[in-house]
């Protein structure tokens, strides 16, 4: 199995852009996702929580079956990837990376937004990793930073367009737009339910970059070039939904965002 994890069900994007390139190539890869509703938001955690509650919910994937674990959260991207990589035995993909690099291949005026939790900003991942991809491409771009960490549970609770969701995150896009990006990072994962709402906020010549489908499009590059772990990989099982803390709401959100009924189970983290 591929296991993912997130710090709530926004990591759900990730998951779909899975069945999406699994569709598309009819592949019978089979996913099992954790989503640690008991404990989001991990954005405004200090850096050693996060670092727990990371390897806590990549060991539970693991216990279950994960022979790749993906981490769906900026936030424990950009603070726990080294820690998880020196702690567990499987491959590890985050979507800080890919996203940053495919930022630098598309921007045209060299002029990176970025949108994210407290904790994703603070870390200045993104700006370390875009200058650092930058050299390499011979470009020197300026990246803009803002934190948006009251997104996340406006995207939890489902208030995805109401009009005060819009006006918050039009506060948030306006040092960005004075900036004058030409590219933006969704640099969480609870944002591209927002897209619309974002979109309509930015001038229309603005490339936006989904971390969802670069990390996406990295686990399928690397399966490709590592059969045996590709072989690893259940194909006979059904694709499995956990949460920490499992309500009604949650699990309707949950449905509604992946586009199909799905089953939650609550389970208990050690």
């Amino acid at each position: 199995m591929i296991g993912i994890f997130d710090s709530g069900i926004g990591g759900l994007t990730v998951v779909k852009k899975f069945f999406d390139w699994f569709d598309k190539d009819n592949l019978s890869y089979r996913l099992l996702y954790f989503g640690d509703t008991a404990r989001t938001p991990y954005g405004n955690r200090g850096e050693e929580v996060i670092k727990q509650y990371a390897l806590e919910d990549a060991k539970l994937l693991i216990e279950r079956g994960a022979k790749i674990i993906v981490i769906a959260c900026n936030t424990v991207s950009a603070i726990a990837t080294d820690y998880l990589k020196n702690n567990l035995s499987v491959p590890v993909f985050e979507v800080v990376s890919p996203a940053a690099q495919k930022a630098v291949a598309i921007t045209r005026h060299n002029r990176i937004g970025i949108l994210g939790t407290r904790a994703t900003i603070n870390s200045k991942i993104y700006d370390h990793l875009i200058k650092q991809y930058a050299a390499k491409a011979h470009k020197k771009i300026g990246v803009f930073e803002n934190s948006a960490s009251l997104l996340v549970p406006l995207v939890e609770e489902g208030w995805l367009d109401t009009p005060e969701t819009k006006r918050i995150i039009k506060k948030y896009l306006s040092p960005l737009k004075a900036a004058q990006i030409d590219t933006l990072i969704l640099a969480c994962t609870h944002y591209p339910f927002l897209i619309k709402e974002i979109e309509a906020k930015l001038n229309k010549q603005v490339k936006l970059v989904d971390p969802a489908l670069e990390v996406v499009l990295q686990v399928k590059e690397f399966l490709k070039n590592n059969s045996a772990i590709e072989q690893q990989l259940n194909h006979k099982s059904k694709h499995q939904f956990l949460v920490s803390d499992l309500t009604n709401r949650v699990q309707n959100l949950a449905a509604r965002w992946l586009g199909e009924k799905i089953k939650l189970e609550k389970v208990n983290l050690k």
